[in-house]
């Protein structure tokens, strides 16, 4: 047995527990008026999945693709850009969410000044001051997360019962007010990793 244990684990690759789902998104900054700007996508109200929200160009990472890969072919795709009217710059912390995804940001640039975007994924598009982030802390919100749902969960089986003293989490969630515009979720937290990197770096 010790044999067949050593042949199975001895160049074995660690992986994440559970199944996930990856994905990658493209923070990308272009010059408006002398002056760095983010530019962020309102998704299309066609799409089933969260239409309307603001998001950062990006997607779901397909099979045999990396992350960079595929951050810059989202923007492509949903921006309407060649390869080479983006610049890629570098990449983020990857973020991994509660609810079962890995997402890994990176940061690019483009000098394409007119963008229309995708009709089909992309409502419209507008663009944020870099300076503005780096001035204006987000609203912060703590969202608990834990046991809820308790039904049939075998509490004779551990010690305690239901007064065992689960843990609850805290998912800070973050909210950037903008020209009429709500920046948060996901999108938030990488904005708010992007500018806390900046702002370490910089001082």
């Amino acid at each position: 047995m010790i044999n067949n244990i050593e042949k199975v684990f001895k160049d074995r690759k660690a992986m994440p527990i559970g199944k996930y789902k990856n994905s990658a998104v493209l923070v990308l900054l272009q010059q408006v008026n002398g002056e760095e700007h983010v530019i962020f996508e309102v998704r299309s109200n066609k799409l089933t999945h969260q239409p309307g929200d603001v998001c950062l160009p990006g997607g779901m990472i397909e099979e045999g693709e990396n992350p960079r890969d595929t951050a810059i072919r989202e923007a492509m795709e949903e921006l309407n850009l060649s390869l080479d009217e983006i610049q890629y710059v570098g990449e983020l912390d990857y973020f991994i969410s509660p609810y079962g995804m890995f997402m890994y940001p990176f940061i690019g640039k483009t000098n394409k000044i007119e963008i229309e975007p995708s009709e089909y994924e992309v409502d419209h598009i507008f663009t944020v001051p870099l300076k503005f982030f780096m001035e204006q802390e987000p609203l912060l919100y703590n969202m608990e997360i834990g046991p809820t749902n308790q039904e049939g969960f075998p509490f004779h089986l551990i010690n305690g019962g239901k007064n065992y003293k689960f843990r609850n989490g805290i998912l800070k969630e973050y909210f950037y007010e903008y020209n009429n515009y709500v920046i948060w979720g996901f999108t938030a937290q990488i904005i708010k990793t992007f500018v806390d990197i900046l702002k370490k770096e910089m001082n």
